[in-house]
């Protein structure tokens, strides 16, 4: 007998532009398992179409006229939760738009640039289709502001730290921009050094960290090449280069690379926390947040397999399980922990590396023997 037949992903487009409709219809119905079921050309057609053709997911331009895309999103949000991709222009203005859509509920983004933008989205054609693949499995609604989340356990003193030499990793993609401003907005003003790779183009970095600089009691910045990583501050990897640790002298440093993408990313979770595991060891706590894919995970087993603690965000709390899921599986990291506890664990991990699991928390399975460790057995 055979299996019954999929039916394919039911996609809405919406966009003022009429080139960009039969650009982006074009794109997505390349896919077999895709059908774009109609095109809107502002959010008064779209509610429309939404009652009448019940689309699983939509793309959605951040700038319209009648009804911007932001206020769209937000009602949408509050009266029919729906997958959403945002369309967003490569400027400031659009990145600060898209990181609010993304706030309020958006899953992903892909953008397009001023000019020449046939060429550009003929390359992107793979990215979009992935995206709404990955929407179409996402959990609507995780992508809230802090204030609805609830709240975390009583944070450690840090007095028990023993060195001032610790460093926290965190990697995170689809979903990320609001899990990382989760876990920053949690953390102590004196809390260790946290390096940071969110899959974000390079237009968009600048924005992003400077709006986690205003939510965070910690000071965040863009990391430098060659700049001293020092307890309290947050270096985020800047969009379209790799982020790694290094070491000059006695101290660690950021470093900066334009070697090609790992994962088809670039900057790459993987890179970073593979660096993390070399330097510094068990040294570090490294935690995979939710993303689309599989970077980081093996990077992740490379910290832990170095004696590092780490631990990965739980299925219920992420917008996608793709790369904390992938790092379950591969035995990448002890702990399992909800989103609104990540930060409370952090920093306990940094102040005791070897605790006990307690209350809900899980712990993972042990990562696979390294070739040495099975020769010794």
């Amino acid at each position: 007998m055979s299996a019954p037949v999929k039916a394919p992903l039911r996609v809405l487009v919406v966009d003022d532009s009429a080139l960009m409709r039969k650009l982006l219809v074009e794109m997505l119905s390349s896919d077999p398992d895709i059908e774009v079921v109609g095109a809107a050309p502002d959010p008064y057609h779209a509610r429309e179409m939404i009652k009448r053709l019940q689309p699983q997911v939509l793309t959605l331009d951040v700038e319209m006229p009648r009804m911007d895309g932001l206020t769209f999103l937000e009602n949408l949000m509050r009266l029919h939760p729906l997958p959403v991709v945002m369309v967003s222009s490569l400027t400031e203005r659009g990145a600060e738009v898209t990181l609010q859509a993304l706030e309020l509920g958006a899953v992903d983004f892909v953008t397009k640039p001023k000019i020449d933008i046939v060429e550009f989205f003929g390359r992107q054609a793979a990215e979009l289709v992935a995206k709404v693949k990955a929407a179409a499995g996402a959990r609507v609604g995780l992508a809230r502001p802090l204030r609805s989340l609830p709240t975390a356990p009583p944070r450690p003193s840090l007095r028990s730290l023993r060195t001032t030499e610790k460093i926290l990793a965190i990697g995170a993609s689809t979903g990320g921009t609001e899990a990382i401003r989760c876990v920053l907005e949690s953390m102590p003003a004196d809390a260790p050094a946290i390096l940071v790779v969110q899959h974000i183009p390079g237009a968009f970095s600048r924005p992003f960290t400077e709006r986690m600089d205003r939510h965070c009691a910690m000071a965040v910045c863009q990391a430098q090449d060659g700049q001293q990583i020092v307890p309290g501050h947050v270096y985020i990897a800047p969009g379209d280069v790799h982020l790694e640790l290094r070491r000059s002298g006695t101290r660690y440093v950021c470093g900066l690379s334009d070697a090609p993408p790992a994962n088809r990313h670039r900057p790459s979770v993987d890179v970073l926390f593979h660096s993390v595991a070399a330097l510094a060891g068990a040294n570090a706590v490294g935690a995979l947040l939710t993303g689309m894919g599989d970077d980081g995970a093996r990077g992740l087993l490379a910290m832990r397999q170095a004696g590092a603690a780490t631990l990965v965000q739980d299925e219920a709390s992420s917008v996608v399980w793709g790369m904390p899921g992938s790092a379950h599986r591969l035995g990448a990291a002890r702990h399992v922990v909800p989103l609104a506890s990540i930060a409370h664990k952090l920093l306990s991990l940094a102040a005791d590396p070897a605790a006990p699991e307690t209350g809900t928390l899980k712990e993972a399975p042990a990562p696979p023997l390294t070739t040495e460790e099975a020769r010794q057995k």
